[in-house]
């Protein structure tokens, strides 16, 4: 008799090629869940990347998002990205539109809700591709990695945002380090230093809840904070460089800048350190302020040289390499490899390496609100949840602005 694990693979290939042929001739229905900026870009970049994808449903809380977004991408993709019929919107439309038919699921909501939107796409069967980061606590990560595994055994695209990991020059920079072309790593400094960004202010007929998700940004629980949300692009690329989880984390931070209470309960600025179990070292910052100097950047040093991840370049005493090969935009490339690899029915699963890399980031995080050095197994059993209860509109309370040595650990 065949295991569950047999008959879940067989199932979920025969329904794989009842839906997409190899051959890739046929329709990939795709779902969008989050229909802000970065969701609607995403649409665009799966449309984008092949020309047998079509847009079938939106999904946002807000209807006035759903409907800007669906008008917005019919507009530009024409009959491709046909979503009058369905528009879903509410806490449980994701719900709605995960039912409705579709192959391929895009979650781009706010961080916060994406654990429990990505267990329900997985549970229903469908093939995920789910922005970074993957959650804004452990006990989200926990989930996700769940999540993962249940789609391993689907045999169902797993995918994450971690967008660098597709793109060529810096594929072929970190595959040259890890080559040994700057001999043994021995320490990384990432950065993500910006100016500030939106604020979309308040209204009075907004509901405290609705005032947080439209600023979502600046709520602990649903965005992680800056460093969760946008610097963990850097603390990826550490995680691919370094390989491996670290030992433990060291930070600081605050809140100088963006000390008004409608900027919520997150700082603007941390500086961390992260310890490997073998002496390695990544130390890592990020600011969110005005007038200030901006650095994007990820260094890494070796025993016979240093790279530049973001110029894509290798110094050694001998020379200097810089890619100088083939690009295309990383976005697109994403999905175009996701959906190759649907349609080869071998489908991509990098979530438990997202996990990982977002769970990094919650670990620099909780040690610089804390004040404390975190050790990444205490992190990874953490029960603390920033996510609420419930969803609801009405009072939602926002939980103080984190301070060294008087936040704890849980």
């Amino acid at each position: 008799m065949p295991s569950r694990r047999a008959f879940l693979q067989t199932s979920a290939a025969l329904s794989l090629a009842g839906a997409v042929h190899a051959a890739g001739s046929d329709t990939i229905r795709v779902g969008l869940v989050g229909c802000g900026g970065r969701g609607r870009a995403a649409a665009g970049d799966a449309l984008r990347a092949d020309p047998n994808v079509k847009l079938v449903a939106v999904c946002d809380i807000f209807p006035d998002i759903v409907k800007l977004a669906g008008d917005e991408l019919h507009e530009t993709f024409k009959d491709r990205a046909d979503t009058r019929e369905q528009r879903f919107h509410g806490f449980d439309g994701y719900k709605q539109l995960i039912d409705c038919g579709v192959d391929y699921v895009l979650l781009a909501t706010p961080p916060g809700f994406r654990p429990q939107h990505l267990d329900y796409a997985v549970k229903a069967g469908k093939h995920v591709f789910a922005e970074k980061p993957l959650a804004v606590d452990a006990p989200g990560i926990r989930s996700v990695i769940a999540s993962a595994k249940l789609a391993k055994e689907k045999n169902l695209l797993c995918a994450s945002g971690f967008c660098y990991r597709h793109d060529s020059r810096k594929m072929e920079t970190v595959k040259r380090i890890h080559d040994g072309a700057i001999g043994a790593v021995h320490t990384m400094q990432v950065s993500y230093n910006t100016g500030l960004i939106w604020h979309r202010g308040d209204k009075p007929e907004w509901s405290p809840m609705e005032k947080q998700i439209r600023n979502w940004y600046y709520y602990s629980w649903l965005s992680g904070d800056h460093l969760v949300e946008q610097a963990c692009h850097n603390i990826d690329k550490a995680a691919w460089v370094m390989g491996g989880t670290p030992l433990a984390a060291t930070g600081l931070g605050g809140r100088q800048m963006r000390t008004d209470p409608k900027f919520g309960n997150i700082w603007d600025h941390f500086s961390l350190t992260y310890e490997y179990a073998d002496g390695r070292r990544v130390f890592a910052q990020c600011r969110q302020m005005g007038n200030c100097q901006g650095d994007i950047s990820d260094r890494v040093w070796g025993s016979t040289g240093r790279a530049e991840l973001m110029s894509h370049s290798i110094t050694t005493p001998e020379k200097t390499w810089e890619y100088s090969g083939a690009y295309r935009d990383m976005y697109v490339q994403e999905h175009a490899d996701f959906l190759k690899s649907v349609r080869a029915g071998a489908p991509i699963n990098d979530m438990e390496a997202a996990a990982n890399s977002t769970l990094m980031a919650i670990l620099g995080r909780q040690a610089a609100y804390t004040g404390k050095r975190i050790l990444w197994k205490d992190v990874l059993k953490s029960q603390e949840t920033l996510t609420p209860a419930e969803y609801a509109w009405g009072v939602h309370p926002v939980p103080p602005v984190p301070v060294p040595g008087v936040t704890k650990f849980l």
